[in-house]
């Protein structure tokens, strides 16, 4: 079983908590995208990463100094969005983590996919960007299958990222390939409607419990015991699992 999730705009550098088991798969391609990141000037990088003036300023001086190689930190903590606050990955025991390491993996614009522990530097580079590496005009082309490449063959991959992230893999899937969509939301007018931040909450809390509780089987997924979601057995099918939010 893989578990996909999006990563998160927001990242920091932690060098105490964990220590990096690992350097990414794909390393050399997310050198090529630094070189070709550098090769811009400042109003380039403002336009393509539609940025204010001070985050471009920020993310420009970052930009200068990143180190692929030295320095790093933890994918699973650099990370630190809503999502990763609430899979609170700090508060895991040491099975659970090691569930997350073989089971999760974070798909990147800037690295592909990544396990967990894999060391990684804080970068800017969404999925959507369109940055141009010859003969790729954007990100997806760029990556192509070699993301789907890491996830096939091995059992179901359940799916809690963002379609901006997922549609690297859902374009690549075959008939043999058991896909399972997570849907969290609310029903209005009888039509499921999902609300980003809550969505980003549950996803944490799930990959959280299945960590904890070392899911394997899809079906214990529905048994996702969060206080505000629940398993809607009506709204849902084969391959996608929704759960709706509690009033």
């Amino acid at each position: 079983m893989k578990i996909i999730i999006s990563p998160a705009k927001k990242m920091v550098v932690n060098q105490d908590d964990f220590d990096v088991q690992g350097m990414p798969v794909y390393l050399d391609q997310a050198t090529e995208i630094l070189q070709a990141l550098r090769q811009l000037d400042y109003e380039q990088l403002k336009k393509l990463w539609h940025a204010s003036e001070k985050l471009t300023q920020a993310s420009y001086a970052q930009l200068q100094h990143i180190d692929l190689r030295h320095r790093l930190t933890p994918a699973i903590l650099c990370f630190s969005g809503i999502q990763y606050q609430y899979m609170a990955p700090d508060l895991l025991s040491e099975d659970s983590l090691k569930y997350l390491q073989t089971n999760l993996r974070i798909l990147s614009g800037f690295y592909g996919i990544l396990k967990p522990f894999d060391g990684v530097a804080p970068y800017r580079l969404d999925m959507d960007t369109r940055l141009a590496i010859p003969p790729a005009k954007n990100m997806y082309e760029y990556w192509g299958d070699r993301i789907y490449k890491m996830l096939a063959n091995d059992g179901p991959i359940i799916n809690l990222a963002s379609q901006e992230y997922s549609k690297t893999v859902t374009k690549f899937l075959t008939p043999n390939d058991q896909f399972i969509n997570i849907t969290f939301g609310h029903v209005v007018d009888d039509q499921i409607k999902t609300r980003a931040t809550f969505a980003k909450m549950a996803r944490g809390e799930m990959v959280r419990f299945m960590a904890e509780k070392q899911v394997n089987d899809v079906e214990e997924l529905k048994q996702f015991d969060s206080p505000n979601y629940q398993f809607a057995e009506t709204y849902s099918s084969a391959t996608n699992f929704v759960f709706l939010r509690q009033k």
